[in-house]
């Protein structure tokens, strides 16, 4: 075995085995180079079945080469990008360190502008690709026969939208809408924009539209379920979310939609039974504080603190969460706290001095966050209870969405 040698195909020079480059002129060895055939004049001897397996191995291994080859340049590209990258965030903090120290700079304020930047930008990238997959799914479904017309329409109103020329191209999409009136994917994309907007009658008006002809929409069943409740019917609104979480599985907004909706009849038993499903499909600060928000509701302050405290162990500006917080300690007679935790609240710049004397007047109310009220019953005026619950809602069953007509 030792006289078994790797013969280089450029200069015939020998080579052990398992070495990848001739030790003379450098070539990379491989197992063969040409075809047998090629080697024998025409009706001689021909290549036999190994021989052809080994000139597939061999094109195989030139091509793995080329490859890893390629990838070696990338790896290394990729590697000289994160050392820039690494060395400009070092400037820039060191920078802001600079700026912090001489007081010109606040460095929390900073990162949290720039977390939010951050997170806008991947939104409205998300929102571009979002837009894109509903005007092919539209025009897809265009049935009729001025599909020249409708086509231009969509391109142009969506156009219009990208541009932040939003009016001018929902008339546009209104317009391609009366050229289709059942195109299920046009009235999902209208509900859908009324939905994210706050316009509660609206979507509701589209998002039914397009419910009627794609029933079996369990995303949309949400949508449509969580507008009915904000427009003042509880019991359509009721049916569409439990169908949702039967059909779709657990959601948040389906099951705290579920839960403000009893809570506002005051089926206390029942609220916090979906409160919990809500806190069990996506745990966040917003989840916990409604479940502190309820057991203050029933007079049961421990167990209301030790959500209050989850959710500002998760985001320590929750300004809501220490108001509430201070209310339980003024409650308890535990004054200390309860002005701590006021002064908490108010360094969030969420709540002023007025607002916290107002609000401690009204506390067994808790913001009318329980109260009872005909529309917007499921964020009772919260803003952030608001965001949470339609962000969570436009993200949900995404996968699952049918197809369109």
């Amino acid at each position: 075995m030792s006289n078994i040698a790797h013969y280089c195909q450029k200069c015939l020079a020998a080579n052990p085995l398992g070495q990848d480059f001739c030790a003379r002129c450098g070539t990379r060895l491989m197992i063969v180079v040409e075809p047998a055939a090629a080697r024998f004049e025409t009706g001689e001897t021909p290549a036999s079945s190994d021989e052809h397996l080994l000139e597939r191995i061999s094109s195989l291994e030139n091509k793995f080469s080329r490859l890893t080859e390629k990838l070696e340049r990338g790896l290394d590209l990729l590697l000289r990008q994160a050392q820039n990258s690494y060395f400009d965030r070092s400037l820039i903090k060191a920078l802001i360190g600079l700026l912090t120290e001489d007081g010109l700079v606040q460095s929390e304020r900073l990162e949290r502008l720039w977390n939010d930047r951050c997170q806008k930008d991947a939104a409205e990238q998300e929102e571009n690709v979002r837009r894109e997959a509903f005007k092919l799914r539209i025009l897809k479904s265009y049935r009729g026969t001025n599909d020249t017309q409708f086509e231009q329409l969509i391109t142009e109103g969506f156009l219009l939208i990208e541009d932040k020329q939003v009016e001018r191209g929902l008339k546009s999409l209104h317009r391609a809408l009366d050229l289709m009136h059942d195109n299920s994917a046009l009235l999902n994309y209208l509900g859908e924009h009324y939905f994210r907007t706050g316009n509660t009658k609206l979507a509701r008006t589209y998002l039914t539209r397009a419910h009627d002809v794609s029933p079996g929409d369990v995303r949309l069943a949400l949508l449509l379920g969580l507008s009915c409740a904000d427009d003042g019917d509880p019991e359509k609104a009721k049916e569409l979310l439990n169908r949702t979480t039967k059909l779709g599985g657990p959601s948040f907004a389906a099951h705290y939609g579920l839960g403000r909706l009893f809570a506002a009849e005051e089926n206390w038993r029942q609220a916090l039974l979906e409160f919990k499903r809500a806190l069990t499909s996506r745990p966040s600060p917003e989840a916990h504080y409604v479940l502190g928000c309820l057991y203050y509701q029933l007079g049961r302050d421990s167990l209301a603190l030790r959500h209050l405290q989850k959710a500002i162990e998760m985001d320590s500006s929750y300004g809501d969460a220490f108001y509430v917080s201070a209310l339980i300690y003024q409650r308890s007679g535990e004054d200390s706290l309860a002005s701590e935790a006021f002064q908490r609240a108010a360094a969030t710049q969420v709540f002023n001095t007025d607002e916290q004397a107002k609000r401690a007047k009204s506390a067994e109310r808790l913001f009318d966050i329980f109260g009872s009220r005909k529309k917007k019953i499921l964020t009772g005026g919260n803003v952030r209870l608001e965001r949470a619950l339609r962000e969570d809602a436009l993200r949900a069953f995404l996968s699952s969405r049918p197809n369109s007509r």
